[in-house]
């Protein structure tokens, strides 16, 4: 009887646990037809007819048939012929919407930086501290045009701070052509939002080591930073890598500068570079920066590779000097251009451009602060103003040829220097 007893309880807790383990998979394969439908609904709000469309924003309509157009132009080629530019591939509500007449406070200054896809992460955190215009231009090559097609069409989707600030360029080899990515569908799955678009770009992270792009393509750093300068209509212009961040408010505090006065044409304001350790927390304010400074989580910018390249800024007159309230912004001091200086500014757009002959490593940024003191421009450093690249820069963590880079881009910098001469023939300005 005893036993009679237990084989009836363990036969009802036996059937209790079958119940339970059938309403999961029911729950289970409920769950699976949900996200594949939510998929499919995503996916066609993304590329799909008619029926879709009605389900859809008319803007975002719009930012896609745009996108098609853009891609149907098939590019312009550079003047090198070597690569294919697809100016404004997706512009921002900001540029669309500009019209003339407009508040000329408005669009007084832009940042402008350049990229492959695997340090596009970094936008989403550079836009949070920014909230302005921007211009991205990005490299890709082989299958990573597509892919970064398909990402930065769906962060114009899903984003709306991108859609509303964010102009992107694309540029790839000239025998390569960007697609509309609708038949691409492998690079949406699992895309449903803002921050899963920011997820996959994660994985793509720190795929090539610095330059080293495989199949031995030359990263054209030079033609990024004039087709990012190229695709703003501001009046002033912040070119920086996509891997560095300003201080916080530096939009807000420059235009009020420049509302108290118009400075000459030929002047350029100097934000001292300096890099951190941990990118953990970013400093926002120069306290905080000069804070980390003073116990060395922060150092000049390639203080380790090349100090020399840095130095003219004057980090300790910077570091000193006072700033009159935390949200004054103005010139500390103003410097002559020495070699090999290479500072990150705020230009007006008419600066001349970057010098596209220079690629990968070695005198791409200096050629052009070179080329601003033959052109008799000054060089006024700003009180409270600053650029902060993520991590240190060490011997040893760059790519194999970068020594040989720098040797071939060197031998380009003394004939570049000698067409200077030619270029500005009443300058006595020389570098």
């Amino acid at each position: 009887m005893h036993l009679s007893k237990k084989c009836s309880v363990f036969k009802v807790v036996l059937s209790a646990l079958l119940i339970v383990a059938l309403l999961q998979l029911i729950y289970l394969s409920f769950l699976s037809k949900f996200h594949g439908k939510q998929q499919r609904y995503r996916y066609s709000e993304l590329f799909g007819g008619s029926a879709a469309k009605k389900n859809v924003q008319p803007e975002k309509n719009m930012r896609k048939e745009r996108l098609r157009y853009s891609l149907s132009t098939g590019g312009i080629f550079d003047s090198s012929g070597q690569y294919r530019v697809y100016k404004n591939l997706i512009k921002s509500d900001f540029t669309t919407n500009q019209r003339p007449g407009s508040d000329p406070g408005s669009n007084v200054l832009a940042l402008a930086t350049h990229t492959t896809i695997n340090n596009l992460h970094h936008l989403e955190s550079l836009l949070e501290r920014w909230q302005n215009p921007l211009s991205v231009a990005i490299f890709a090559h082989g299958q990573d045009v597509k892919f970064a097609t398909a990402l930065v069409y769906a962060l114009s989707f899903f984003c709306p701070q991108i859609q509303a600030l964010v102009d992107f360029h694309l540029v790839c080899l000239s025998g390569e052509m960007a697609s509309f990515p609708e038949q691409d569908r492998e690079h949406f799955l699992g895309l449903e939002d803002c921050a899963s678009v920011f997820t996959r770009l994660e994985t793509h992270r720190d795929k090539y080591k610095n330059y080293a792009i495989s199949g031995n393509i030359s990263y054209p750093n030079n033609l990024l930073r004039n087709v990012a300068r190229g695709g703003t209509e501001s009046s002033y212009i912040l070119v920086i890598d996509i891997d560095m961040m300003p201080s916080a408010d530096l939009h807000q505090q420059f235009r009020a500068m420049i509302m108290k006065g118009e400075p000459a044409s030929d002047e350029v304001f100097v934000l001292p570079a300096f890099e951190i350790r941990h990118a953990r927390k970013m400093p926002a304010t120069k306290a905080e920066l000069v804070q980390l400074y003073q116990v060395g989580e922060v150092r000049p910018f390639y203080e380790e590779l090349c100090p020399r390249c840095q130095a003219p800024t004057n980090y300790s007159q910077w570091v000193n000097s006072h700033v009159r309230g935390t949200s004054t912004l103005e010139v500390a001091y103003t410097l002559t251009w020495v070699d090999p200086w290479e500072p990150f500014y705020i230009g007006p757009r008419t600066v001349p451009l970057y010098d596209e002959n220079f690629k990968q490593y070695g005198f791409n940024r200096i050629s052009q602060a070179c080329e601003l003191h033959v052109a008799g421009y000054k060089f006024s450093v700003l009180s409270s103003a600053f650029v902060v690249h993520r991590g240190f820069k060490i011997q040893g963590e760059f790519h194999a040829r970068k020594d040989e880079e720098n040797k071939r881009n060197r031998v380009l910098f003394r004939s570049f220097k000698e067409g200077l001469k030619t270029k500005y023939p009443s300058s006595t300005r020389r570098c």
